[in-house]
């Protein structure tokens, strides 16, 4: 199980090392530069479940968010930030869930309170807004998209934060701390994009 921890990991690191950052950007110096997982075995508590569990709810809707761009954006820097963010989500959502196997925990039990995490966690979009979001397209839909990711990533480095706070297993921890450098990086990015919206 370590080892194919290992091999997601390695795969997962070029990803946010070398496509989080848009060129020019200094959040790429900030990412880690060696694969995140160890490959030691290492400790974990109810903390690391439940970041690891809460984490791949939190990303699957930014999936779900960033697959709305492709059809309803006509801004090609939004539609490139979306699949930024896809592209770099996805391979963590398969660590996490690598990580919960690892620790004997069943992956899909967040989803069967799926109600209840949309509403507890910091930053996920509510369903009146995602329905807001599938009725617009062009500029309206890009600065709705806009304010609605930044406040998503904004709870996510609020949960990383967390993580790195009280959690105990090394491997999440170092998971937590490339997610924040990543989502913090894309936060300015978006900021940016808003402020050229007008």
């Amino acid at each position: 199980m370590i080892a194919r921890v290992c091999v997601a990991l390695v795969l997962l690191t070029p990803v946010g090392c070398g496509g989080s950052a848009p060129e020019g950007d200094s959040a790429g110096q900030s990412t880690l530069e060696s694969p995140v997982i160890s490959g030691e075995p290492a400790g974990f508590d109810a903390d690391d479940v439940a970041f690891a569990t809460n984490m791949v709810t939190h990303h699957k809707q930014a999936i779900e968010l960033s697959e709305l761009v492709s059809e309803r954006s006509t801004n090609p820097q939004v539609q490139a930030l979306a699949e930024q963010i896809a592209t770099v989500q996805q391979p963590e959502i398969n660590v996490l869930n690598v990580l919960l196997v690892q620790w004997n925990e069943n992956p899909e039990a967040g989803e069967a309170d799926g109600h209840a995490a949309h509403t507890s966690m910091p930053g996920m979009v509510d369903a009146a807004t995602m329905e807001r979001l599938r009725s617009l397209s062009g500029p309206e839909f890009d600065t709705l998209w806009l304010a609605s990711m930044i406040d998503h990533h904004r709870g996510a480095v609020e949960m990383a934060k967390a993580q790195i706070a009280n959690g105990a297993n090394v491997d999440a921890i170092a998971m937590a701390r490339q997610m924040v450098a990543t989502q913090e990086a894309e936060i300015e990015q978006m900021r940016q994009l808003q402020k050229e919206l007008g």
